[in-house]
Formats: structure tokens, sequence, C-alpha cells
């Protein structure tokens, strides 16, 4: 047993990584609330009662703080893709599972403000990368949409058209979902995906 009063190095990984995401949170919640010029990393620190130089040494910048925020909204779809895929079933019961995931996602803050932030934003280096992740998203679910029109299980239509039109109205509840309520996030995601899949199935 460590009985030292100094903390271990994976302590202070865990201990850095704690502070990093708490950053996050703050920002990323007055982003959505504010909109990203009208957040100053001033007000960030205040809600976390740190300075400003702290947010510089854990995150960098505000571009990068911002950055990190899409990152960490747009990893969870790409996650959501991957876990798709290795989901067994016909090719509409994989593209609904990653759409339910999607949905979900899309009402939670970080997925939030990937809807929400224009990419006018962000530097143009930022901008590159987050455009790069985005389009890794969209070829997955053309990708899935093509699997269950292959396997008979999605009626046959132009992928990339199917793909704008379920995306698209799965990004709007991270506009007008409200946590408070009647619905939780999965029964949203889940309704709202039945409704748009009932059309794409086969007659």
């Amino acid at each position: 047993m460590n009985t030292s009063p100094f903390p271990s190095p994976e302590q202070r990984r865990a201990d850095r990584a704690a502070k990093r995401h708490a950053v996050l949170a703050a920002a990323v919640a007055m982003f959505n609330e504010r909109g990203f010029h009208a957040t100053s990393l001033d007000d960030v620190a205040a809600s976390l009662g740190i300075s400003k130089p702290t947010i510089y040494h854990y995150l960098g910048n505000k571009d990068q703080v911002l950055l990190e925020c899409l990152t960490m909204g747009l990893q969870q779809l790409i996650a959501a893709a991957d876990a798709a895929h290795a989901t067994p079933g016909r090719g509409l019961d994989r593209l609904q599972a990653f759409l339910r995931r999607y949905a979900e996602v899309n009402m939670d803050a970080f997925g939030a403000c990937v809807i929400r932030t224009p990419e006018e934003a962000l530097s143009p280096d930022s901008a590159d990368r987050l455009r790069a992740m985005k389009r890794e998203i969209d070829a997955a679910m053309r990708e899935l949409i093509a699997e269950g029109m292959a396997d008979g299980s999605i009626a046959p239509a132009d992928p990339t058209l199917l793909a704008f039109t379920l995306a698209g109205a799965l990004n709007w509840p991270a506009r007008w979902y409200d946590p408070a309520g009647r619905f939780d996030a999965p029964g949203v995601a889940a309704q709202m995906v039945d409704i748009l899949t009932a059309g794409i199935a086969p007659r």
C-alpha cells in the first residue's frame, strides 16, 4: 500500500483529466447558452472559481477550448458509428442503432455545441479538423444506408440525400430539446428514429 502523501503519476493524470473536463463542461454550457462570441474565458473561469491562466494551462486559448468541446461531441458520434457497424442484424437495424445514439448525442451538451456553433467561430485550422470529423460521420451514415439497401432492409434511394434528410431531422433536437420536459433523451431519440425510418423500410 502506498502511504506517500504525494500523488502517484496515475493520480496526477486522473486529477488533471478531471480538471480539464470540469473546464470543458463549464465552457460548453456557456457556449450553448450564450453563444461562443458572447462567452469569455473570464466567464468560464469565474464560474469555476479559478483564474483564466489556469484554463490556458489545461486547455489553451478560447479557440482550443471550443475545438475540444466540439471534438468531444463528434468523437461520440464516431464511436456510435463504429458500434453500429459491429452490431449484428440487418442494415436497417444497424442504421437505427446509430441514429438513436446520434440523436442522443445531439441532446447532450457537447453534441449540441456541434450543432449550435457555426464553423466561422473557429480558426481556419480548427474548422478544417471539424469538417474532417464531420465527413467521417457522414460517410459512416451513408455506408450503413448502403448496407441496408444491399441486404434489402432499406428501400432503394439516393444514399446521400437520405443521409442528409436523416441527419437534418436528428440535428434539430440540439436546439429544442429540454431535459426538464416530458421525455428523456433516449425516449425522444427512439421515437424520432421510429418515425423517420418507418418511411425507408421496403413496402
